[in-house]
């Protein structure tokens, strides 16, 4: 799949780190560092801008070392970029430590997944269907 990019960052374009990777990495485009104060948030500039395909849509997603070793993360995970967009994309970090975490202008701070998707049509009925499960909500079908 080609996707169309622009390209107004001083880094080179996302790649796949890996012959089965999923995801590439989003690198903040920033002209000075942040630093993000524990349960502060921000919204960090990748000068990248895409044009994708209908029926798919970019998903922006956390990077796991960075939610292990610094408690940072994607605050609308996954954020979805529609195929429709074409402004920049940014990423909302949060902080969820007890510490300071500075984002340097080229950081690795999330990673996008392109996926495919369908548009739903949805069909009014006076009632569903009825399941095994029915209508048990969180924790109705137990821990094991």
């Amino acid at each position: 799949m080609e996707i169309k990019i622009v390209n107004k960052s001083n880094h080179p374009l996302p790649h796949y780190g890996t012959e089965a990777s999923a995801g590439v990495d989003l690198r903040a485009n920033i002209s000075e560092s942040i630093t993000l104060k524990p349960l502060e948030r921000t919204l960090v500039k990748t000068g990248l801008f895409i044009e994708l395909p209908v029926g798919f849509e970019a998903q922006v997603r956390p990077r796991s070392g960075l939610a292990y070793k610094n408690g940072i993360t994607v605050l609308n995970t996954p954020g979805t970029i529609d195929a429709d967009y074409r402004g920049e994309i940014g990423v909302i970090l949060v902080n969820l430590s007890n510490e300071n975490f500075t984002i340097e202008n080229g950081e690795r701070v999330a990673q996008m997944v392109i996926a495919k998707h369908e548009q739903a049509k949805w069909e009014l009925v006076e009632e569903l269907s009825d399941t095994e499960r029915g209508s048990g909500g969180f924790g109705s079908t137990g821990k094991k």
